[in-house]
């Protein structure tokens, strides 16, 4: 395959998250539905993912269809750990099942027993750790919901994210390791990776053939080295703006990218960067996004 067929294989989204906020309703909620698809079709984006405040599938896909839009996958919190594997795949089936009503391509799980990313406790200093009983249990429920999202033509891609059991690079490593790769794939989000580790390119390296589904997602690293030193709570760091658009922040997406086309990636890339839409324009940044990503492509 030419690097130009890989580049094709692509599609290109953005997240909701910019312009309404899932654990900070308040940010952005004057966003109707109709206003945030239609500025990221404006935008030059082919889809986005579903946001805590979209529709049942009966609406929502006449909405995308107006736009030329479509939907990529959609957040579930897991708490295997917490619950157990039966109550936790009834609610991911029903989850799949919407998700495979939209057309989608994977769902997206993060464990979230312990977490601490709504808390009001510092992120970088507070992050929960598995023992060695808790690996075990939940790398083999996890593919338990592997085989519940094939059912539904779906790929269960999990996301490293910061305050969770599953963060650092480390953390990822052993993840893979444990895991049967035809269930349990990987999200790659270069700016969870970034905040944790302070680097993004080696998980790209070293799992790009699990990476069936990415978050390009910046990060204002005077923002990072402040949080770490305050150890901020996870959500305080979102509203001090830690994170931005690609080409906003620190991040070597064009050496991400390459990576990606490298391993063979196809699939989608989201832009995802969760900021106070009051002080970064939703609409505003997702046309830089779209800017710097055309800009990236042609350099590539």
């Amino acid at each position: 395959m030419t690097r130009g067929e890989a580049a094709r294989r692509i599609r290109w989204g953005i997240s909701p998250i910019g312009w309404r906020n899932d654990d900070m309703p308040e940010l952005g909620a004057e966003h109707t539905l109709g206003q945030v698809l239609s500025e990221i079709a404006l935008a030059g984006f082919e889809g986005t993912e579903v946001g805590g405040f979209f529709p049942t599938p009966d609406i929502l896909l006449p909405e995308l269809r107006l736009r030329g839009l479509s939907i990529a996958g959609q957040w579930f919190s897991s708490y295997l750990l917490r619950d157990g594997f039966d109550q936790t795949a009834a609610a991911f089936e029903e989850h799949c099942r919407r998700l495979s009503a939209l057309g989608a391509k994977v769902a997206v799980v993060s464990e979230q027993t312990n977490s601490v990313q709504r808390e009001h406790v510092g992120v970088f200093r507070h992050k929960p750790s598995l023992a060695s009983a808790e690996w075990s249990q939940l790398c083999a429920e996890l593919e338990g919901l592997g085989e519940i999202a094939e059912k539904y033509r779906l790929l269960l891609v999990y996301h490293p994210h910061l305050g969770t059991v599953i963060q650092t690079a480390a953390e990822v490593h052993e993840l893979m390791a444990r895991t049967d790769p035809k269930l349990v794939h990987l999200l790659y989000d270069t700016g969870h990776a970034f905040a944790s580790e302070e680097e993004c390119l080696e998980l790209a390296h070293e799992h790009g053939k699990r990476i069936r589904h990415v978050h390009f997602k910046d990060v204002r690293y005077d923002v990072l080295r402040m949080c770490k030193v305050e150890d901020r709570p996870f959500l305080d760091c979102v509203v001090r703006g830690l994170f931005t658009v690609p080409g906003d922040g620190c991040i070597d997406f064009r050496s991400a990218y390459e990576a990606l086309i490298a391993a063979g990636y196809e699939g989608w890339i989201i832009v995802e960067a969760e900021q106070d839409p009051a002080r970064a324009h939703p609409l505003e940044y997702a046309l830089k996004a779209k800017r710097y990503i055309d800009d990236m492509k042609r350099d590539c």
